[in-house]
């Protein structure tokens, strides 16, 4: 379901305001970014909410993707508007939010995994996204995260990824 005539002061959007922001852990969603990552999260089983588009990308390379969304509303505000609401200019041309996946154990993580990654203090959401992708081509199975860690699931991390950290177990977000 398409709306374009939408206030970028609608509640409906407050979860995309001031992304260049770092979001807080523990709000229940996460945006994802890209076609490709958004992709690979709902593959994940991950839920989604809402989704935000760039006009021209509705009935280009973000088409299929919002068949699949089914009755999640996609809103498609002026350019303008979404770099007013956002605060950049979006490079994918898509956004979506997502009901972020609860933390499961490392215990649980590493049931039945047969290769393993721990990474601790990487701050760095761009190193983390990296890192998971890279995990994802060497076929390993579980990316544990300690202390110090970024947020796998935020926008750099999840986009730098190519969307490997829905592919992991807890959606590469054991604590």
């Amino acid at each position: 379901m398409i709306i374009s005539d939408v206030s970028i002061s609608s509640p409906q959007l407050k979860a995309y305001a001031g992304l260049t922001q770092k979001q807080a852990l523990g709000q229940g969603v996460f945006i994802a970014e890209s076609v490709n990552v958004i992709q690979s999260a709902l593959d994940a089983g991950i839920r989604p909410l809402s989704l935000l588009c760039e006009r021209r990308h509705a009935e280009g390379k973000a088409a299929e993707l919002i068949r699949r969304l089914g009755d999640v509303p996609v809103f498609t505000p002026s350019d303008e508007d979404i770099h007013k609401l956002t605060g950049y200019e979006l490079s994918r041309g898509v956004l979506c939010e997502m009901v972020r996946p609860e933390p499961i154990t490392a215990g649980k993580a590493l049931d039945g995994a047969k290769n393993c990654a721990v990474l601790e203090d990487v701050r760095d959401e761009t190193n983390l996204g990296a890192i998971f992708r890279s995990a994802a081509a060497l076929g390993i199975d579980a990316v544990i995260l300690c202390g110090g860690c970024s947020d796998p699931l935020s926008r750099r991390a999840a986009r730098v990824s190519t969307g490997a950290v829905s592919a992991c177990p807890g959606h590469g977000c054991p604590r």
